[in-house]
């Protein structure tokens, strides 16, 4: 794990029992962006969502830990639904919460940040400062995502 997270005190004190968490660690099977696995994408996503709603004076803590859930799909997003059903842009996120619901307790402003982090692709509007936020976190760890992998190239 990158050294930043752990050393945060305040900020791994907020996320570490998830991040412990043997769903969680699934993710870590999962590559999101080119080099990039879903668990590094969502720890990527927690810190910045983090960083941003202390400076905003949003709900900090709700924001790290919807960060870490916000991706919490658990499958090859490449491969085709057996089914056909549904693109993973607009589905993956009720996944999310459902596999986090399972797991943990959220609160609302929890639930709302990952139900929507796909906004405006997600049509409802976010009712939460923080989902703003982890939608804002989320598409600025893409664009490092993407950044990197260019850089590698």
């Amino acid at each position: 794990m990158d050294e930043k997270y752990v050393n945060d005190k305040e900020f791994y004190s907020i996320v570490e029992d998830l991040l412990n968490n043997d769903t969680v660690q699934e993710m870590k099977k999962y590559r999101h962006h080119f080099e990039t696995s879903c668990y590094d994408h969502c720890l990527c996503v927690s810190y910045y969502a983090y960083k941003m709603a202390k400076k905003w004076n949003a709900d900090y803590t709700s924001a790290a830990r919807a960060g870490i859930l916000h991706d919490l799909f658990l499958y090859d997003w490449r491969k085709p639904r057996p089914d056909g059903k549904g693109l993973h842009a607009f589905r993956h996120p009720r996944v999310a919460l459902n596999n986090a619901m399972k797991e943990f307790p959220l609160n609302k402003v929890e639930q709302d940040a990952i139900l929507k982090h796909m906004w405006p692709l997600t049509v409802v509007l976010p009712k939460y400062k923080v989902s703003y936020i982890i939608t804002l976190a989320d598409k600025y760890a893409t664009f490092l995502d993407n950044v990197h992998h260019l850089k590698r190239k």
